[in-house]
């Protein structure tokens, strides 16, 4: 048995670190979490300080005794576990199962963290291996309760007043309610009517058209032209006036690329460009991480997809600046690297931005090794990085002034004169979103310029509800208002999808009725705990533990207190009270009474 031990959460892992780490290493997984609170009332205790019982997770009760086994045989364990709370916490867990066994004696047990699976990433971490962080493992210790007694204590109140099965959830009942918000929006939209009016036009044979922007000397704002009548009138008082250009101003514009991807901005970018939900996405980037054979065994081809960092490694930097120079163009390569900033407030958890482990193993050479998901996912990774490190576009940006009798209107025209970082890579925004104005070259026109008149029109529109979210746009809000993390976004929306709150209907969020109830329920008994500031305080709380500023009892106990008290007072609610609604209409029975939707 060799004498050394290293303990990774994920089996596809073992293949590519045991063949780095030589015949010294046995390698073995713990294939995830080897703990779990057990499923029953009272496993987190507020009356002795949040104590937690704990039993080891029957599925993986195998995996503990194989590790067991192996560690009566080594000399030097190392808990290699992801690089995060959630790994920090699992190493924890092992290293308490094998204290409890009396194992550990005389053996030397270090903690050990690599950020990708490449020879020198995970040779240098088992030279310089560290201790176990309490901190993080507080962090998530304090999550995991906070979650088991907002549930325990939430969902059995759900199953009474509405039904069986259903659940609330700390972070799973904010993020319904946002989704709840918006089709309240919309239901509650009034569409409004509007017109606009256009001139077309052209000079030599370049055909463009212009807006009317202003009228009667004054700037037209939305509804300015609210119907059919008034924008017959403006036609009719235009019709067989001269038309020149009045102004023509240029200026130039740049634009710099994104950041490289955070586990958001990946998830985000996933579900608009490939179609892919946010759960697919983490599955498919932990196969990339993990390790595929490209030929020369498996090989960990993206860095660790967990991360809220945009930093790049000084060691990834130069190879990136260095591919731009050698295989793109050496126009594309910037004076010094592009530097960008982490919005994350946890520095312990800020590591590197999700990059390739190599820049010069590209998507075409790899691609026959990876399934469709994985080349798609690595392509875009691998342009949005290289992307990261090149100058900005350059646009020529033109607007004309054109007056016809009382009136001003406006064309504006983009040309991209250098490609820059587009040449490789280009952002996506959701339909509903602002995207980059397209290029629409203009003829080239100067001030006094008479031009024709092809045509005069009018343009009827209607205001549009906001949106509703798609899978995209609910991870942005999340982050926005500080819902969650993001290595928990696709836990929350697959948790909403899978108790039927909502459904997707051409890839957007609509809330069921059950969804509908239970939101209503919580915002009206439970306001502050739904609430986003209270959600987003407390996930900053998390952080400040994880990183050694405040303990973890005294923010379970802050919060405990008044959540407590508030679940027994509401449990006299009667339930026709949340499952009934009354209506502005009369029985047509009766005649009397007003109607009721009762769920």
């Amino acid at each position: 048995m060799p004498a050394n031990l290293l303990i990774v959460e994920s089996p596809s892992k073992a293949k590519p670190l045991k063949k780095y780490l030589g015949a010294d290493f046995e390698v073995l997984a713990s294939y995830g979490h080897v703990r779990d609170l057990v499923p029953k009332n009272g496993a987190v205790d507020p009356e002795h300080d949040f104590a937690m019982k704990y039993q080891i997770i029957a599925k993986n009760a195998k995996h503990v005794d194989a590790i067991a086994s192996a560690v009566r045989e080594a000399d030097n364990i190392y808990l290699a576990t992801d690089p995060d709370r959630e790994g920090e916490a699992i190493s924890w867990h092992l290293l308490q199962i094998l204290q409890s066994k009396k194992l550990l004696k005389d053996k030397n047990v270090q903690r050990v963290v690599f950020h990708e699976i490449t020879q020198n990433a995970v040779l240098d971490a088992v030279a310089h291996p560290r201790n176990i962080l309490q901190e993080l493992v507080d962090a998530q210790q304090a999550r995991r309760a906070l979650d088991y007694l907002v549930g325990f204590k939430l969902s059995p109140l759900l199953w009474k007043k509405i039904r069986r099965g259903l659940s609330a959830g700390r972070v799973q009942s904010p993020a319904l309610r946002l989704i709840c918000e918006r089709e309240a929006e919309i239901r509650a939209f009034e569409t409004r009517e509007y017109w606009s009016v256009h001139l077309d036009s052209h000079k030599g044979r370049q055909k463009f058209s212009a807006r009317l922007t202003d009228w009667l000397g004054r700037k037209l704002d939305q509804f300015d032209i609210p119907d059919e009548t008034s924008q017959a009138g403006i036609l009719a008082a235009l019709a067989g006036k001269p038309v020149s250009v009045t102004a023509v101003e240029k200026k130039k514009k740049s634009r710099s690329p994104a950041a490289p991807f955070t586990t958001s901005t990946l998830q985000q970018e996933a579900v608009r460009k490939l179609g892919m939900t946010t759960d697919r996405t983490m599955r498919t980037a932990q196969q990339l991480y993990e390790g595929i054979d490209v030929g020369q065994g498996a090989i960990g081809l993206i860095t660790y997809m967990r991360t809220d960092s945009v930093t790049l490694s000084e060691d990834a930097l130069v190879e990136i600046r260095h591919y731009i120079e050698n295989k793109l163009d050496k126009n594309f390569l910037p004076s010094k690297a592009n530097v960008y900033k982490t919005k994350s407030k946890n520095a312990q958890e800020a590591h590197e931005a999700i990059r390739p482990t190599s820049i010069y193993r590209t998507p075409e050479e790899v691609k026959p090794f990876l399934n469709n998901d994985q080349f798609r996912l690595y392509q875009m990774i691998w342009k949005r990085t290289v992307a990261s490190q090149m100058t900005p576009a350059k646009f020529d940006l033109t607007s004309v002034d054109i007056e016809m009798g009382n009136g001003i209107f406006r064309t504006t025209g983009q040309i991209q004169t250098f490609a820059g970082f587009l040449s490789v890579y280009e952002e996506d925004t959701d339909d509903d979103e602002d995207g980059e104005e397209g290029s629409k070259k203009l003829p080239d026109m100067a001030e006094g310029d008479v031009l024709p008149v092809d045509a005069l029109r009018g343009e009827q529109h209607f205001t549009q509800p906001p949106p509703r979210y798609t899978e995209a746009s609910l991870v942005k809000a999340l982050e926005e208002f500080g819902i969650g993390r993001p290595s928990t976004y696709a836990s929350i929306i697959s948790t909403l999808k899978d108790r039927e709150y909502v459904t997707l209907d051409q890839k957007r969020f609509t809330p069921t009725d059950t969804g509908d109830i239970v939101n209503k329920f919580l915002t009206e008994h439970f306001g502050q705990y739904v609430d986003y500031n209270f959600t987003a305080k407390l996930e900053d709380q998390l952080d400040e533990i994880a990183s050694g500023k405040r303990k973890w009892q005294p923010v379970m106990k802050t919060f405990w207190k008044d959540f407590d008290k508030q679940v027994k007072e509401k449990e006299d609610i009667p339930r026709a009270q949340i499952t009934s609604e009354e209506i502005d209409e009369v029985c047509p029975k009766c005649g009397e009474h007003k109607l009721m939707i009762k769920f």
